[in-house]
């Protein structure tokens, strides 16, 4: 299947290294963050479990879960973890999904349906479009998409960022521009008529152009 943002995120029971799950029931009233490798023993995937284990008390302070997937059994995942730790200096401490037989990997349109075979029989090389990052909100929904090659380490940072400006838009009508930091300006969309606006944001805004209406940001 093709995925979309705002799609609903596919539900699915795996093994993880923390036991079997159902995913919608394991995301609950959370946000989750589903990152996927090729294969275990990667040297960039390494370099990138590690550093998304140190920012495992950031997200938690967004009511995030994080939960890893690769092209392998649980069991050699749980060998991984160890070398991930020695060397990134940080342990695994979110779960991560077996997907030996390409289930989720094609579910989630980061393999064509049509691939063949099962995790020992493939190398990272022929799963090299299983580097994607999902933002999911509590509604199941995706809220956003990132795909990268297996050349080039994920920027986990821009991710933490990219949720955060996920979550303010969903809970205030506006967007956040380019190169965005919490604390700093947002916009209030088009789709909000100035009328509306002069409602919702009674001390008024900074008007560049008619389209681009910028406003402090709105306080939790």
């Amino acid at each position: 299947m093709s995925l979309r943002i705002n799609a609903t995120a596919p539900d699915f029971e795996a093994q993880t290294t923390q036991g079997a799950i159902k995913f919608h029931d394991w995301i609950g009233d959370s946000w989750a963050i589903l990152f996927s490798h090729p294969k275990d023993f990667t040297p960039v995937c390494t370099t990138e479990l590690g550093y998304m284990a140190g920012l495992v008390p950031q997200f938690q302070k967004r009511n995030t879960k994080i939960i890893g997937l690769s092209v392998d059994p649980v069991e050699n995942h749980g060998k991984w973890a160890k070398d991930i730790e020695e060397t990134q200096g940080h342990a695994v401490t979110y779960p991560m999904i077996g997907d030996p037989e390409l289930k989720v990997a094609k579910l989630y349109d980061m393999l064509p349906e049509e691939a063949a075979g099962e995790a020992s029989g493939r190398t990272a090389a022929d799963n090299a479009t299983v580097r994607s990052v999902f933002v999911i909100g509590p509604d199941k929904k995706i809220k956003a998409m990132l795909t990268y090659p297996m050349s080039t380490g994920r920027n986990f940072d821009e991710v933490l960022r990219l949720l955060d400006s996920c979550q303010l838009t969903a809970k205030h009508t506006v967007a956040t521009p380019v190169n965005w930091k919490p604390g700093e300006d947002v916009i209030i969309p088009p789709a909000v008529s100035n009328e509306a606006a002069a409602q919702k944001y009674p001390n008024g805004w900074k008007t560049v152009k008619p389209y681009l209406r910028v406003i402090p940001q709105p306080a939790d």
